[in-house]
């Protein structure tokens, strides 16, 4: 792979995430449909995405040293 990506911004990780969470669900009684599985994965892939983004420019703007080149 040439290029990386945080661990939030996987669809895999949230994937395995969502899978086990929906596992623990059906353990207590309640279905979460394969369909349902995906449309939140992919929702939390978004929203993790945007969180990630907002973060690192809220640390660059709040920070009190500068970046360098090196």
């Amino acid at each position: 792979m040439e290029s990386s990506k945080a661990w939030y911004q996987s669809k895999a990780v949230w994937g395995g995430l969502i899978a086990i969470a929906a596992s623990v669900l059906q353990a207590t009684g309640t279905e979460v449909s394969p369909v349902a599985q995906g449309d939140i994965t992919a929702a939390a892939t978004s929203l993790a995405g945007a969180v990630g983004g907002l973060l690192a420019v809220y640390g660059r703007l709040s920070a009190k040293t500068s970046i360098t080149g090196n």
